[in-house]
């Protein structure tokens, strides 16, 4: 993790760039209606702080965390709001949010861990809370230009919920990246909710 961690400190205001402006409207558009109006979100990775920006500007209540200090600063400038610098192994909230977007970040977490980070966020959401996760779509675990991935696939998802019961798949699917130019690079998606 510290390699990647330190790559997002490198690069982060070119990172910034290539995806402040991407519309993640139709990832939104499948996550948001699981959560109360005005709930509490977490943004977990928020990298930027684009998604946590969205969710705020609709009127929920958002909290935001990355692992790279220079992310963390880009994405409080974004927001004008604090963002906490945070690992997913350092998530210790209890029965906290009605839902969690950890869009394309947990996929830096090696796969020894994944079982503990996703039982954490599982630990922060209320009963009946969703959770958003996306990985690249794929099996095993790579390095690519300074960053590690683990990368899912449905059934390998599913291989590691069976370590957190108490996280049911409500819906998985399959996109293209959003960002122009990446459209091949392919993406499972999944809505998780946890048990009421």
């Amino acid at each position: 993790m510290k390699d990647t961690t330190a790559y997002y400190d490198r690069h982060a205001p070119q990172f910034v760039e290539e995806t402040l402006g991407v519309d993640m409207t139709p990832l939104y558009e499948r996550f948001l209606p699981l959560i109360p109006a005005g709930g509490p979100i977490l943004d977990a990775g928020c990298g930027s702080g684009r998604d946590a920006r969205a969710f705020r500007d609709l009127g929920y209540r958002v909290s935001a965390f990355d692992a790279s200090p220079a992310m963390v600063e880009a994405a409080a400038r974004h927001l004008d709001a604090p963002v906490q610098l945070l690992r997913f192994q350092d998530v210790r909230w209890k029965d906290h949010f009605d839902g969690i977007w950890a869009c394309a970040s947990l996929l830096h977490v090696p796969h020894a861990e994944l079982t503990d980070a996703l039982s954490r966020l599982s630990d922060a959401l209320r009963p009946a809370g969703a959770l958003y996760v996306s990985f690249k779509y794929g099996r095993g675990e790579r390095e690519h230009k300074g960053r590690r991935f683990t990368d899912l696939d449905e059934s390998t998802l599913a291989e590691l919920l069976e370590a957190v019961p108490n996280l049911k798949v409500l819906k998985t699917w399959t996109t293209g990246d959003l960002r122009p130019g990446r459209e091949a690079e392919r993406w499972l998606n999944a809505l998780l909710r946890k048990a009421d």
